[in-house]
């Protein structure tokens, strides 16, 4: 069973940023940020790694059609108010990396946007 609310190590900021994105872009970042981190605290609590369980979930999560960005700005968000965000945010940066960019923003605490695209011709 999924719970309807994440495990919040920062709700001051959690229902600030909420507050300050009311419009429909900015809000579905939020609810697709806890979807996504209610689908993974309950496979984590099951004993599942939340590596494991990242991106399944967050297609399982993403109800909406999101955009990269908006998978970023989640991400960021996580980070930032989640009880595994910091977790989450690590995961991210290896996942999303081409090069040795997610390993530098893992030790600078940065998010790779995943909203880079490159066309070669």
């Amino acid at each position: 069973m999924t719970t309807t609310t994440m495990t919040l190590a920062n709700p001051e900021l959690w229902e600030k940023g909420k507050a300050n994105n009311r419009d429909p872009y900015g809000s579905a970042v939020y609810e697709f940020a806890n979807r996504w981190a209610c689908l993974m605290e309950a496979r984590m609590a099951a004993g599942e790694a939340l590596a494991d369980i990242a991106k399944q979930a967050s297609h399982q999560a993403d109800t909406d059609g999101i955009t990269g960005f908006m998978y970023g700005a989640a991400v960021s968000t996580l980070a930032a108010v989640w009880v595994h965000g910091e977790q989450l945010r690590r995961w991210h940066n290896r996942d999303t990396q081409i090069g040795d960019e997610g390993d530098k923003a893992n030790e600078e605490g940065g998010v790779l946007n995943p909203a880079v695209l490159c066309v070669r011709s």
